[in-house]
């Protein structure tokens, strides 16, 4: 087969796939996991039942997937916006704003499902418990180039991942009714205690 056949091939199965995760989160975040079967998958995302399991084998590979890529999707736009941001006051609390917005989303719902999920399922927990880990140290990292601070310096790292555990417990409470008058006084809140850590390390 030539170059110039393969390219569109291979074009056509990098939107095959990123329809498939994409609407593996719209999915699981609209009618929870139990709903989501990959055929369901499938058909949102208006491909054949076939061609999602040429993507992924299994429902626990499609959902894995779909939630690594969505997390890198929305973290990469929080870097694109915290870039065209104005240096100065009100430019933290813009940037834990937009994190905020990122757990009380489509995709911390699908996410929560997956948990939830996991915790009675052994084969999709093992995969879990591992994008996990890996979703947090992304969401980590990215905060801290967003901030420009260095996790070396102390405190900064406990104060971090404190902004990163409050936004998820956001994300909670959003679950079941609108938080988001509450929400913003708590990202003001902690917008101020960031910058009191980073201001007292220099970081600032």
């Amino acid at each position: 087969m030539s170059e110039a056949l393969k390219e569109p091939r291979q074009d056509r199965s990098r939107v095959t796939r990123q329809r498939l995760l994409e609407a593996a989160v719209e999915s699981l975040a609209e009618v929870g996991y139990a709903a989501t079967t990959v055929a369901v998958v499938a058909a949102r995302a208006g491909v054949s039942r076939g061609a999602a399991q040429h993507h992924f084998p299994t429902r626990a590979d499609l959902f894995a997937a779909a939630v690594e890529y969505m997390t890198e999707v929305r973290l990469a736009e929080i870097r694109a916006q915290a870039a065209a941001l104005p240096s100065g006051p009100g430019r933290t609390e813009a940037i834990v704003g937009m994190l905020a917005d990122v757990y009380t989303g489509p995709l911390f719902r699908a996410a929560l499902h997956l948990w939830v999920a996991a915790s009675t399922e052994e084969a999709l927990r093992k995969q879990i418990v591992g994008l996990e880990a890996h979703v947090g140290r992304q969401a980590h990292r990215a905060l801290l180039e967003v901030l420009d601070v260095s996790e070396r310096t102390p405190g900064v790292r406990e104060t971090v991942q404190g902004v990163l555990d409050m936004a998820r417990g956001l994300g909670l409470a959003d679950l079941l009714t609108d938080d988001s008058a509450r929400r913003r006084g708590i990202v003001r809140q902690w917008s101020h205690v960031l910058d009191q850590v980073l201001t007292r390390s220099g970081a600032a």
